[in-house]
């Protein structure tokens, strides 16, 4: 199992990690607007980790349309955090020294406290913005990451990618995210940030899923 946590004061919002909350949808962020999609994109152990390999080499990101660029890994070992048994026992924390991976492009896999630059276009609006990888989790059954952003995007918040393979042997693939207009236009017309949500969500899911019709 490997899971990294990275906290820091330069993303530009509160709730960090709130993705992860089970009542996010009813409770979400002070002005934000939560979203929770989940799609079985397949059975088995390998259909599990290539759709995990994909997450973590930013396919999602890139093959929904976005360019990643400037990919800056953070310096030093990062926390992993608390994990729990089923018992939902804590479980002792431990440090993370994993060796970075890379794609076949050099591009750093991801990791938690890794930086990110996204440039695209999204439902007309631009969808540029810095973002930072707030955790990563890499168990036996469970593989994703969180991306909250740092500046420089049209709204503020965080977004999670999670791929699960159940006891049933099916694999889900879940996006849930919470969004706080962040310019002008979007806090003049709050529509258009459900409206950048869904397309994106969906561009996600394509990327990742080849049942996707």
């Amino acid at each position: 199992m490997r899971r990294g946590t990275f906290r820091d004061e330069t993303v530009d919002y509160a709730a960090v990690g709130a993705t992860q909350a089970p009542d996010l949808l009813q409770y979400p962020p002070e002005r934000s607007i939560p979203s929770h999609e989940s799609w079985k994109i397949g059975s088995g152990e390998a259909r599990f980790r290539a759709a995990g390999e994909a997450l973590l080499s930013w396919r999602a990101q890139r093959d929904a349309g976005l360019e990643v660029r400037d990919v800056r890994p953070a310096s030093g070992p990062a926390y992993t955090g608390v994990s729990f048994d089923e018992e939902g026992q804590p479980i002792a924390p431990t440090r993370l020294e994993a060796d970075q991976r890379y794609d076949q492009d050099g591009t750093p896999f991801v990791g938690a406290g890794t930086t990110i630059q996204v440039h695209g276009r999204v439902a007309g609006q631009r969808a540029d913005a810095e973002l930072r990888v707030i955790f990563v989790v890499e168990e036996k059954r469970r593989i994703g990451f969180a991306l909250g952003t740092v500046g420089d995007s049209v709204v503020s918040g965080e977004e999670s990618f999670m791929v699960d393979w159940y006891a049933n042997d099916e694999v889900w693939f879940t996006v849930r995210a919470f969004d706080a207009p962040a310019s002008l236009l979007y806090r003049v017309f709050p529509i258009l940030t459900k409206r950048r949500r869904y397309k994106l969500t969906q561009r996600y899911l394509r990327a990742i899923s080849p049942m996707y019709t």
